[in-house]
């Protein structure tokens, strides 16, 4: 099997923000894997966050045999972006390689189009309530937060989009005390949902505290051994391709979450339609898609994903799966 792996940039439509930092491009790697006349495709955000970048990915995966399977891979790779660049490549292999889609390869019901979120970066309230009111058409807005001074954002966001469903995306940069200040508004502002209000590993705070909204663990939630650590904390969990390490895994996550009570957000880094291609599977019936990646770069891979007024569709077959 032929492997190589290539760096891409995409420039974003915007700078994009969030309490850790801004960012004007996306930086991601490609692995492409050949065999019997067939190619298979896949993508990864590595994600400083968990101690990953582009040279420590590409050498995860120069480390790999020359021979491997689906199933050896979950144990080659830890969780992360080199295995989920990899899982990926190998599904849409197969697919290519049998004239067989992924979802009917994984046993899945045929996929149709999902909602998607669309995220609004963090910025001063002014900004953020422009930015609310240029996408107001849209039917779900994903907030970006995560300063002890967020009331205002969130008040000039509803100021600027009243119709939308909202949900918000702390990224892990309130503390239990500005936690326990903002809740209160957040239903009165209709907030459905907030994703990791506390920094993982310093969310035992949440613990028997008051939710007036869901909480969805995001940066708490990689794969299926992190469920045990959220019980009492969370009631949603945040699938990313990025932190499981493929699709393989962000399927089992979902049976195995579902299973223990949690309804299911998807989410994504910021990526190419290639990245959002696989989560598109999983996210099938999911409580919240947010695949709005491609949505923010200045320009996508070709051919694309489609994105209209019914949401993200599934990818065609030359994509990926």
């Amino acid at each position: 099997m032929r492997r190589t792996v290539t760096r891409d940039v995409f420039a974003l439509a915007r700078a994009f923000t969030i309490s850790r930092g801004s960012r004007t491009h996306a930086r991601v790697l490609t692995v492409t894997l050949e065999a019997g006349g067939a190619v298979g495709r896949g993508e990864c955000v590595p994600y400083p966050r968990y101690g990953e970048s582009l040279e420590s990915v590409e050498a995860q995966i120069a480390c790999l045999p020359e021979r491997f399977d689906r199933d050896a891979l979950q144990t080659l790779l830890p969780p992360g972006a080199a295995r989920n660049a990899v899982d990926c490549a190998l599904w849409d292999l197969e697919a290519k390689r049998t004239g067989r889609p992924v979802w009917e390869l994984a046993g899945l019901p045929e996929p149709g189009p999902e909602i998607t979120a669309y995220t609004l970066s963090l910025d001063t309230p002014d900004a953020m309530r422009a930015q609310a009111a240029e996408n107001a058409h849209r039917p779900l807005l994903k907030v970006k937060l995560g300063t002890p001074d967020d009331l205002p954002r969130l008040e000039a966001v509803r100021d600027g989009a009243p119709d939308p469903r909202l949900i918000l995306d702390a990224n892990e940069g309130w503390s239990a005390a500005d936690y326990a200040r903002l809740a209160p508004a957040l239903a009165r502002l209709g907030v459905e949902m907030v994703e990791q209000p506390l920094p993982a590993g310093a969310d035992e705070g949440l613990a028997g505290a008051e939710r007036p909204v869901p909480l969805c663990a995001d940066e708490s939630c990689h794969d299926r051994a992190s469920l045990p650590a959220l019980r009492g904390k969370y009631d949603m969990v945040n699938i990313k391709l990025d932190k499981t390490g493929g699709l393989t895994e962000a399927l089992a996550l979902r049976a195995a979450a579902l299973a223990d009570g949690y309804r299911i957000m998807v989410g994504c880094m910021i990526g190419s339609s290639l990245a959002m291609a696989p989560a598109i599977l999983v996210a099938q019936g999911a409580a919240v898609t947010d695949l709005d990646g491609p949505l923010l770069l200045a320009e996508d891979r070709a051919p694309a994903l489609t994105f209209d007024e019914r949401g993200v569709h599934p990818a065609p077959r030359d994509l990926w799966g």
